[in-house]
């Protein structure tokens, strides 16, 4: 206010002196007198802002009235305004001292970032929720945006708009009225949601509605459904799928004494083998029930069905297996690349269980002669995954080998040569980057990725 009026305080602090019980407005009695001239003095003036006329607003409510209409929401309002939870929603932005970065969705969008949300529902569902909600309201705010002007709005560049995939298990725990148009709606925006649930009942007592719950469904084209117990789950699809003829096969037979007493034939016999066609549904509720762990049916595209067993991940007979969401969290923290020389970087050995070696180097490895120019494959950095703490002495070789321009092909052979198994899994289509595996017994195997850069020849 002192921008744009040198005397405003000095104007409240007069108001607010002759501010009695009988001039004080109905609606403002029970307030501070400072309170009271504030709103006022306000009234008074041409200054607009979208936060200032929001207070305004819930200050000229009748104070008994606003009490009790707010009783609900201070405990919530009370624990997102307290302890860790205020730090991460409420940054203190001025603090120079706090490394933790700043981001809002389409700087997420345009980066095409990972993030990963804990919502912790089992612990505090209400938190839970009110955070959950608030950050799916906010995407579709953004989507919107992106369906009007695209992802580069205000850049100079233009750019198509990327695929924006959402993985949101527990759906039921995180459903409200902000979500529906983000799944109605967000697909032209790139938006692409894939939901997990237990039972169609969450999400009907989530929202409290059951045409709701069944719209929020029916904007899923794809559903993939493992064991369910609950019949209206398993209806979803069974009833999306058309009655088949399935031929059934009868076979009768009879005998009948003969009535000439005086006759030859004593008896007759006769066999009939019918063949009829029946109607029987596709899939039945039953088989859905009964599923096996790690298998599932799924309707892709519409009503295209497909039986899936899903190999189940062990972790004790994997040795890259991450330990925990951290190490993978800490992983990428180390990989991700934000500039445009990402490759360069300082050197970095990391030999912590599961976290991988990096080793920068500035070798020429390979060239190759395109139509205009001579261009050289230039190694940037290699990645060892192993399960221990130290390098074995081979594993140790092989990657001062890369870095002293040998191939991986190379390697391979003279690893193959010393009675180790090595193979090559994967080369990528413009040879961004090499993936060999070395396997030095039956228990331990390693997997090295190279990482490369085209330049040009000079």
């Amino acid at each position: 206010m002192p921008s744009h009026d040198r005397q405003a305080w000095d104007n409240v602090v007069r108001i607010a002196g002759g501010i009695t019980e009988k001039n004080t407005p109905r609606n403002l009695q029970g307030r501070d007198s400072y309170v009271v001239a504030l709103e006022q003095y306000l009234s008074t003036t041409r200054l607009h802002d979208t936060i200032l006329d929001g207070l305004r607003t819930a200050v000229r409510y009748d104070k008994t009235y606003f009490d009790k209409i707010v009783a609900s929401l201070l405990p919530l309002l009370e624990k997102l305004t307290t302890r860790k939870i205020s730090q991460l929603l409420a940054p203190d932005y001025g603090d120079l001292n706090d490394p933790r970065p700043v981001f809002n969705w389409q700087q997420a969008i345009r980066q095409r970032a990972i993030i990963y949300v804990g919502l912790d529902a089992l612990s505090d569902a209400e938190i839970a929720a009110a955070v959950g909600n608030s950050m799916f309201a906010d995407l579709v705010s953004v989507a919107g945006h992106i369906y009007k002007h695209g992802v580069m709005d205000g850049l100079p560049q233009t750019e198509e708009n990327p695929a924006i995939n959402l993985h949101c298990d527990e759906f039921s725990e995180l459903m409200g009225d902000e979500f529906i148009p983000l799944i109605n709606k967000g697909g032209g925006a790139g938006v692409e949601v894939t939901a997990y649930t237990q039972t169609l009942s969450d999400i009907e007592a989530r929202i409290g509605d059951r045409a709701k719950a069944d719209q929020v469904v029916g904007n899923f084209n794809s559903r993939i459904m493992m064991r369910v117990r609950e019949s209206a789950t398993v209806e979803l699809l069974t009833k999306q799928l058309p009655q088949v003829d399935v031929l059934s096969n009868s076979i009768s037979s009879g005998v009948a004494d003969s009535a000439d007493a005086q006759g030859n034939i004593s008896f007759s016999s006769n066999t009939q083998d019918r063949m009829s066609s029946i109607q029987v549904p596709l899939l039945e509720p039953a088989s859905l029930v009964q599923l096996p762990k790690g298998q599932a049916f799924a309707l892709l595209e519409g009503g295209q069905l497909w039986k899936l067993r899903i190999p189940l991940p062990d972790a004790a007979h994997d040795p890259l297996m991450p330990e925990s969401i951290t190490h993978i969290a800490r992983y990428m923290e180390k990989q991700y690349d934000s500039t445009p020389i990402w490759w360069d970087r300082p050197e970095t050995v990391v030999t912590a269980k599961n976290d991988p070696i990096l080793w920068l180097n500035d070798s020429e490895t390979t060239e190759k002669q395109t139509d205009d120019t001579r261009t050289h494959r230039q190694l940037v950095s290699v990645e060892v995954m192993w399960p221990a703490q130290t390098l074995p002495l081979p594993l140790q070789q092989a990657v001062e080998a890369l870095t002293q321009g040998e191939t991986p092909d190379q390697i391979i052979a003279r690893m193959n040569l010393q009675g180790f198994q090595a193979w090559r899994e994967a080369t990528s289509p413009q040879g961004e980057h090499d993936i060999f595996q070395i396997r030095l017994d039956e228990a331990h195997e390693a997997r090295f990725l190279c990482r490369y850069i085209t330049l040009p020849l000079h």
